[in-house]
């Protein structure tokens, strides 16, 4: 059940106005009731409620007095009858509210994208945004696995200007030390592709390899591993202290990279990327 609402956003978001009451002189018990509530319900978060349960008592309380009829009668509406999708369309319209099309779904998420997932990188929030923008836009909303769907696509998109962002910053000279930890080595020649592929990713592989025991020779190693990042000389400054939120997911997922898929018809920027 909904949560009640404070007096204040009672009166704001359930108060009928007076070209509101006009759209319901043809309409009596249940049906007036009901369509009162879409009406409000929409103006309010942007969308149609699913069902009785998102309406909180004390606003069908308000509504009914304002329009005379029993709260008790609610019951009798039906949320997804062919009456209900009736007033659906007249509430749109009276609003100025359109269902998102294919068109405004691509819109949308270029938007995030651009505005929204560069900055945010919790799928949640983002979500919140795009609700919200749909509300300003007067969009009804897509379904939910529609929004999920697009919030995926915006946090992808927004990565991939992000990682060309930053390996536009390389060097070249740092760009071919990154590229050399999953290339094969020069002298592999004469060896077949996956021997190449094997004994070039080798160097990578050690630096993600766990150090294990302490030991001179795991000691010996880990030495090994901090001269092979050096020699690719990055500077911190490469990257803008607000993509530092990026790096917990991108180092999880690279983590989970064999040097091959690293490699292995990835672009330069994603291969490049800071893990």
């Amino acid at each position: 059940m909904a949560r009640p609402l404070d007096l204040d956003q009672l009166l704001e978001h359930f108060t009928l106005a007076d070209d509101e009451l006009v759209l319901l002189r043809n309409k009596s018990g249940a049906t007036r009731l009901g369509f009162s509530l879409l009406l409000k319900y929409l103006a309010w978060k942007g969308r149609f409620p699913r069902g009785r349960g998102e309406i909180p008592d004390n606003a069908v309380d308000h509504i009914a007095r304002q329009v005379g009829v029993p709260p008790e009668e609610l019951g009798l509406y039906d949320w997804s009858g062919r009456q209900t999708k009736r007033h659906r369309v007249e509430v749109r319209r009276h609003l100025g509210f359109r269902g998102c099309s294919v068109a405004d779904a691509d819109k949308l998420t270029a938007w995030l994208a651009a505005h929204v997932a560069q900055r945010e990188r919790q799928a949640e929030r983002v979500r919140e945004e795009l609700l919200a923008h749909c509300h300003a836009e007067r969009i009804e909303p897509p379904t939910a696995g529609r929004v999920d769907r697009m919030v995926a696509s915006a946090l992808r998109q927004a990565e991939e200007v992000l990682s060309v962002r930053i390996a536009s910053r390389l060097s070249t000279a740092a760009t071919v030390r990154l590229e050399e930890l999953v290339a094969a080595a020069p002298d592999d020649a004469g060896a077949d592709e996956g021997e190449q592929e094997a004994e070039g990713a080798a160097l990578l592989a050690l630096i993600k390899s766990d150090p294990g025991n302490v030991s001179l020779e795991s000691m010996l190693t880990e030495i090994g591993k901090l001269e092979a990042v050096r020699l690719v000389d990055l500077l911190i400054a490469t990257v803008r202290p607000r993509c530092f939120r990026w790096c917990p997911a991108v180092s999880g997922r690279c983590g989970t990279w064999s040097p091959s898929t690293s490699s292995r018809g990835r672009p330069t920027a994603a291969r490049c990327r800071p893990p």
